[in-house]
């Protein structure tokens, strides 16, 4: 902090949670990792195998790395809270990124084997999340990155921002657990009611995505871990609000 003053620890609960939401995350990449190279061929782009990038992707972008860049403003408390708005930003847009390649491998892979598109419960979800989710994050740079949205436009979006944040997250586990459902029934459906380790494995993994997504949301959602505003932050809002009476530096209203 500006006054050489020690600077705060975090919460000791939060570090704990943190941890474990990231021992989880990993453990589910290398369990997706694991289903798909042990029992369904590994993952190749153009081949038979280009289905698999699909799993793959979706469980690292719209869960893992979506998940990591909601805990940015919990695990960088004391950081400027611009550099972590851009870290939040960039998080979200990598994880994005991923998607849309996740996307583009199960639209292709249907094309090369003839699979009809967008017919099940899982691609209704799974698009409106993704379409959803690209939605929240352009709005999110226009009004909280992008110079130009005024105090009360930013204060009347920011609650829609942080619920939409948690939900969209919520309906990115519950896209994937009806993914991992559907594949299930597709690949192994007379073996999978004897408890064959296939089955037995990718329904460890959905256990394991709810577990990632109820610790993310607990750390979310208390509100002693929230981040603390920084002294100059204060200031600086508090400054801006007697200036402009709500509205941003500068003129613009």
């Amino acid at each position: 902090s500006m006054d050489g003053a020690p600077t705060p620890a975090s919460p000791a609960g939060l570090s704990a949670y943190v941890a474990v939401s990231q021992l989880l995350g990993l453990t589910l990449l290398a369990t997706t990792g694991a289903w798909l190279g042990r029992y369904r061929g590994g993952v190749a782009w153009h081949s038979p195998l280009q289905f698999n990038v699909h799993p793959l992707c979706m469980v690292l972008g719209m869960v893992f790395l979506q998940g990591d860049a909601l805990l940015v403003y919990r695990v960088f408390r004391h950081e400027a809270k611009r550099s972590t708005k851009v870290l939040h930003a960039l998080l979200h847009g990598l994880a994005l990124v991923i998607a849309l390649v996740g996307i583009i491998a199960v639209f292709e892979s249907h094309r090369t084997k003839g699979i009809p598109d967008m017919y099940s419960l899982h691609s209704w979800c799974g698009m409106a999340a993704f379409v959803l989710y690209l939605l929240q994050w352009l709005l999110g740079c226009g009004f909280f990155l992008l110079p130009g949205a005024s105090f009360s436009l930013r204060g009347w979006y920011k609650p829609q921002h942080v619920f939409f944040g948690i939900a969209l997250f919520g309906l990115s586990i519950a896209t994937c657990l009806l993914g991992i459902t559907e594949m299930l029934l597709f690949n192994i459906r007379d073996s999978y009611s004897h408890f064959v380790p296939e089955g037995v494995l990718a329904n460890t993994l959905g256990v394991m995505l709810v577990a990632f997504g109820l610790v993310v949301g607990y750390v979310l959602t208390r509100d002693d871990w929230k981040r603390p505003p920084l002294a100059e932050e204060l200031a600086l809002s508090m400054d801006f609000k007697t200036l402009t009476e709500g509205e941003s530096p500068g003129g613009g209203s």
